[in-house]
């Protein structure tokens, strides 16, 4: 894997996706899409984050698949890209994002499959933002997303404890996330928000980028 030059591996990057299963995904986008449209655009999308998760080649990159990593889908691709493939745990999302970071030997940076604007300069900079000691090797680093999320999470070390007792799914994550960080007395910094593909209204945002049109239509 190529690093940037004179660099060592700077963090590992965790990609959390679920199996592009008709009716079970990107529901809120059937309406728009319909399940098998739906389907579609979330293979898509995965592909995209794990291209994005590749070409920053700051670490190894890890696919975390759900309901769980033996999925045609995930299997597939394991295959044919030869990317490691493990299965999400149980629980809500905090909990299963705190098992990646805990199954992890390092520094790592977590996404999902919802951000087709995160580009691989923004998984450099977050690396950086995370181990980079001229910029005070943080405990954590953040990318929030416009709808009160956020899309990155990346961590020096597992901190359990700042993924309890958050309302997943609501606007409040990135705010109680930013109070459990200070609880905890951890150091952050976070890096200009992103938007996520969530609804409909989205879609047209979408499809401005290259290579997404025709999969909305």
């Amino acid at each position: 894997m190529a690093m940037f030059p004179g660099s060592a591996e700077l963090a590992g990057v965790a990609v959390f996706a679920r199996a592009p299963q008709p009716g079970s995904v990107k529901t809120r986008l059937i309406p728009a899409l319909g399940p098998a449209g739906a389907a579609r655009l979330q293979r898509r999308l995965t592909l995209h984050a794990l291209a994005v998760a590749r070409r920053a080649a700051i670490g190894a990159v890890t696919l975390w698949g759900a309901p769980d990593g033996g999925q045609r889908f995930f299997r597939a691709l394991q295959r044919c890209s030869a990317v490691a493939v493990r299965s999400q745990s149980e629980g809500d999302l905090g909990a299963r994002m705190a098992a990646a970071f805990a199954a992890h030997d390092g520094p790592l940076l977590l996404i999902g499959s919802d951000c087709p604007a995160l580009q691989a300069t923004h998984l450099a900079a977050a690396a950086g933002a995370l181990v980079d000691e001229r910029q005070g090797s943080n405990d954590a680093v953040f990318i929030p997303a416009e709808d009160g999320g956020y899309v990155l999470v990346g961590l020096r070390r597992p901190q359990p404890r700042l993924f309890a007792g958050v309302e997943w799914g609501s606007e409040r994550v990135m705010v109680q996330t930013r109070q459990r960080l200070s609880e905890l007395a951890l150091s952050w910094v976070e890096l200009p928000p992103l938007w996520d593909v969530d609804r409909p209204a989205d879609l047209a945002r979408l499809a401005s980028l290259e290579g997404f049109a025709a999969w909305i239509e």
